[in-house]
């Protein structure tokens, strides 16, 4: 066996397993069991295979005891990357043994000198259950026929053992020659590790290292790791992703040990914990590299364990299995998944702090001198006593001075945004080392409030100061109510960032807008701020509007009883107060009511200004419901969600302005029919008299002008055996209108549900009337899988599938069966079912809100469960958000009434229940 083999990461020279040596990998027994399996063979051919045999079993038995282990100590991440470490050498070096036998009994060539040398994380002594075994075969020469049989019958045996092996056979000479062209090869060669064969050729080998390869300054070796580091968090996006990449991603174990490599390219240290030593790290800080390092590798270890390869994505459902096997459990109304991600996304932070003070080192050895004449012209703002600028960053002169005065940790960010420069990691330090100064005597003070308040409201970047604020700690320490959020995970497929980043994002969308950046994308918004509005009171309310999230109450709620205690101590008078409050506690009332309600309804509009009052609250109400969609991920905000909000916001904006009385009925068929006359104006008075005569009011105060323009044409000359259909891309709302026409009998909104469901359409909005002769116009608005509108190329295929299934040649339901299926990442999710009966939404409808899982087909379920129970379906509102949907329907019963009965109502959501419950039980298959 070799020796122990040293984790020159980690802070132990020899770090502990997870088990006994000889309960992971008996080496002697192993090597008896060997010799016996050879020897009771005489054919040379079954030796290899008898050599594998004993080397399955003892690799089976070793697994299987390290991953028990590891399970009963699932953070004891160290001992079990050791463990599978000294696993893979006694497997390694058996084979060797073994291929030296087997290569000397069938061939005469003369032995030479041949030394196996682990290199990469192999070499570290860091495995992950799956890791690959990266080796490199030593030869003093160039490869003889007797080394080229002894690797090639070794190989065999590993990859046998289904290890994945990656290998090169090379002299020393190559590998100083390769090492200096190809910096991953030179980093692999960094962390090489002798595990058999010759140990004096393996010292040469890292003599030759030290001298010809590793002996520069280490200038270009830097610039290479930290430009594979931006492009790979270029490629994983961000930290706050959640769905992040264990290894690879930002804040993940692939930066940990680009900054161990960079360390030890530059002062050669052996462990990490020599960089205490060499000043890079301060103990506490230290801690925080092991204690992070151990974390995401105990995550990486069952990640694997868990998927039975080398998997290093932490997607929605292996959260919740790694959550389970390190201990995490539901507590406090919070899933244990996502407390988990919760710590994850803390240690990937700390990662990133560690990083940044790291490299600062590493900028002060290294940086080139300005040249003299760019130093002469540049034009720098001029920094306030007690700053310096230190590689053109904003850096503390005299720690003492600076502490004397706690109001000085946060006019550091103040600073910082005046001048647009960034902070050196070394004022950062100082910061997080001193939160404790940031007390309630602070947080009252006026100055610290007129500071934080300028922080959001006067530099034109709050985006900046508030995330660093955050990373640093100072954010939940001068607001102790938002420290519970940092790092939180909305454990959904909608939020694309944990609570904080959320929040921060929204702040960024909002400052963008006001600096006319988004003026194309959001002219009413642009629009309300240029006309002003009180923007202390609007900042306020976005920084704390999710601030209740991750407690048994709704967060609104708790969230409104949060911004009366804190706005107070940011600075805002009370009817600021008032009015942030008002905000945090209604901040989804606009989007719920644009996305879960018909705002076509006169009703709908008419509640929502009641519930406003103000045009001064709907401004407000408007700009943050904006701000925090877009928030919310990078495609959240689309076209169909700005149609909604801006035509919710317009109509709620004139009936404030001129009176709820001019939200009725009868005003909007007057203008609607008015509009179709002026669009048809070629057409027949006689035929547009027909026209707007033979439709019932809701039909006009519930569609465009240019669906009513499409109806007609479709109406036009039609029969009651006719199916006529119009399919036009909507490319203002991102959907593409399906309207239909024909003769009226019970069941068709579900039969239509049906044939667009089939062809894999995403129904967002969908309108049925009945015309007063008897036939149907059902208006769809559908979106390909994308979200997008369908593009124009297929629509005559849609259009025949469409048809298709309406002439009844395809059954949806029977069709629908082997589509209904969830995806694997998407079956983590609790949505549960809540089912809401609303007579007073709507003048004349029942509206029934279905709030639950989504799923293939689920609408044409509920749709068809509702035709089943002579339930009429007016209109569907269809709204996403990740895995669960909401689907409300405005309904009447068979005689044209209102679903008031509470026992007719229990009957129908008993009926929607099991739709629903079936339909999962098929989608789980």
């Amino acid at each position: 066996m070799p020796e122990t083999q040293k984790q020159q990461s980690g802070g132990a020279e020899t770090p502990r397993l997870i088990a006994e040596p000889s309960e992971i990998f008996d080496a002697v027994a192993v090597a008896e069991a060997v010799q016996e399996a050879i020897k009771a063979t005489s054919d040379p051919a079954e030796h290899r295979a008898a050599v594998v045999e004993v080397l399955r079993a003892a690799q089976v038995q070793g697994r299987d005891l390290i991953a028990h282990r590891f399970a009963l100590s699932p953070f004891d991440a160290r001992g079990m990357t050791s463990a599978y470490t000294y696993l893979t050498d006694g497997m390694v070096n058996t084979a060797l043994v073994a291929s030296l036998q087997l290569t000397a009994a069938s061939t005469q060539d003369k032995p030479d000198r041949l030394s196996v040398i682990g290199v990469g994380g192999y070499g570290r002594g860091e495995m992950a259950p799956f890791s690959d075994v990266d080796l490199l075969f030593l030869t003093p020469k160039t490869i003889t026929p007797w080394a080229e049989s002894v690797i090639e019958s070794m190989l065999y045996m590993l990859w046998d053992l289904k290890l994945k092996v990656g290998h090169a056979s090379r002299t020393i000479r190559d590998c100083v020659k390769l090492g200096s062209e190809d910096y991953t090869i030179q980093t692999t060669l960094l962390e090489h590790r002798h595990i058999v064969g010759d140990a004096a050729l393996a010292k040469q080998l890292g003599t030759a290292l030290n001298k010809d390869l590793f002996s520069g300054s280490g200038r270009d070796f830097i610039e290479a790791k930290l430009d594979e580091r931006d492009a790979r968090h270029l490629k994983q996006d961000q930290r706050y992703v959640v769905e992040p990449n264990v290894k690879e991603g930002k804040g993940g174990l692939r930066d940990l040990q680009s900054l161990f490599w960079i360390a030890k390219y530059i002062h050669k240290v052996k462990n990490s914990a020599d960089l205490v030593g060499k000043g890079v790290f301060r103990p506490d800080e230290y801690k925080t590299f092991l204690d992070a390092e151990n974390f995401l590798w105990a995550v990486r270890g069952h990640l694997h364990l868990l998927t039975r390869r080398a998997t290093e994505q932490l997607t929605f459902d292996m959260q919740v299995q790694v959550a389970e096997a390190m201990g995490y459990f539901d507590k406090d109304g919070r899933r244990g998944v996502e407390l988990f991600m919760q710590a994850y996304f803390r240690h990937a932070t700390e990662v990133g702090d560690l990083t940044r003070i790291f490299l600062t080192k590493l900028e002060a050895m290294h940086a080139k001198p300005e040249p003299l004449l760019e130093r002469f012209f540049r034009r720098r703002p001029k920094i306030r006593e007690g700053y310096e600028v230190v590689h053109n960053r904003i850096s503390i002169i005299d720690d003492a001075d600076f502490l004397s005065n706690k109001l000085n940790l946060l006019r550091l960010f103040e600073e910082a945004l005046r001048t647009g420069m960034l902070i050196h990691p070394d004022a950062m330090r100082t910061v997080k080392a001193n939160l404790k100064l940031i007390d309630d005597d602070m947080r009252n003070n006026p100055e610290a409030q007129r500071i934080f308040l300028d922080l959001l409201l006067k530099h034109g970047n709050p985006e900046r100061a508030l995330r660093r604020m955050n990373e640093l700690g100072v954010l939940g320490a001068f607001i102790p109510e938002f420290e519970p959020i940092v790092a939180m995970m909305q454990f959904n497929m909608y939020h694309s960032y944990t609570v904080d980043e959320h929040i921060i994002q929204c702040v960024g969308h909002l400052a963008r807008i006001e600096k006319d950046e988004m003026e194309e994308d959001q002219p009413v918004v642009s629009t309300i701020l240029k006309e002003g509005v009180n923007r202390r009171v609007l900042f306020v309310a976005l920084l704390l509007h999710d601030i209740g999230k991750g407690r048994p109450e709704d967060h609104s709620i708790l969230g409104a009883k949060i911004v009366r205690k804190v706005a107070p101590r940011l600075g805002l008078k009370q009817d600021e107060v008032d009015t942030a409050e008002w905000l945090v506690r209604y901040h989804l009332l606009m989007s719920d009511m644009a996305q879960k309600r018909d705002i076509a309804d006169p009703r709908t509009v008419r509640d929502f200004a009641k519930a406003v009052q103000t045009v001064k609250r709907l401004d407000l109400l408007t700009v943050l419901t904006v701000c925090d969609i877009c928030g919310v991920g990078p495609n959240t905000w689309n076209n169909w969600k700005a149609v909604l909000i801006r035509a919710l916001y317009r109509q709620t904006r004139r009936a404030l302005e001129t009176g709820l009385e001019d939200l009725n009925r009868e005003n909007r068929g007057t203008e609607a029919k008015k509009g179709l006359r002026a669009a048809l104006g070629d057409w027949p008075k006689k035929d547009l008299k027909i026209e707007t005569a033979r439709h019932y009011p809701p039909y006009w105060q519930g569609l465009h002008v240019t669906a009513h323009v499409a109806f007609a044409e479709l109406l036009r000359g039609i029969s009651n055996e006719d199916v006529r259909i119009d399919l036009h891309p909507d490319q203002d709302r991102d959907a593409t209108r399906a309207c239909f026409v024909m003769a009226d009998h019970p069941g068709i909104f579900s039969r239509l549900a049906g044939a667009l469901a089939l062809v894999g359409a995403n129904v967002v909005d969908a309108r049925s009337y009945t015309t007063k002769d008897g036939f149907v116009t059902d208006a769809f608005w559908i979106q390909d899988a994308d979200g997008n509108a369908y593009e124009a190329a297929r629509l005559p295929r849609l259009r025949k599938m469409i048809a298709k299934t309406l002439r009844g040649e395809v059954i949806a339901r029977d069709a629908l069966k082997s589509r209904d299926k969830v995806k694997k990442r998407e079956k983590a999710f609790r949505v549960p079912t809540h089912i809401t009966f609303d007579n007073d939404g709507s003048e004349i409808y029942t509206i029934i809100e279905v709030d639950t899982r989504d799923r293939p087909g689920l609408l044409y379920d509920l749709a068809r469960t509702l035709a089943d129970s002579n339930v009429y379906v007016a209109n569907a509102v269809i709204a996403t958000y990740g895995a669960q949907v909401v689907d409300t329907f405005y309904v009447k019963d068979m005689f044209g009434l209102k679903y008031y009965a509470e026992g007719k109502q229990r009957t129908l959501e008993k009926r929607l229940r099991q739709a629903i419950t079936e339909g999962v039980a098929r989608a789980d298959v």
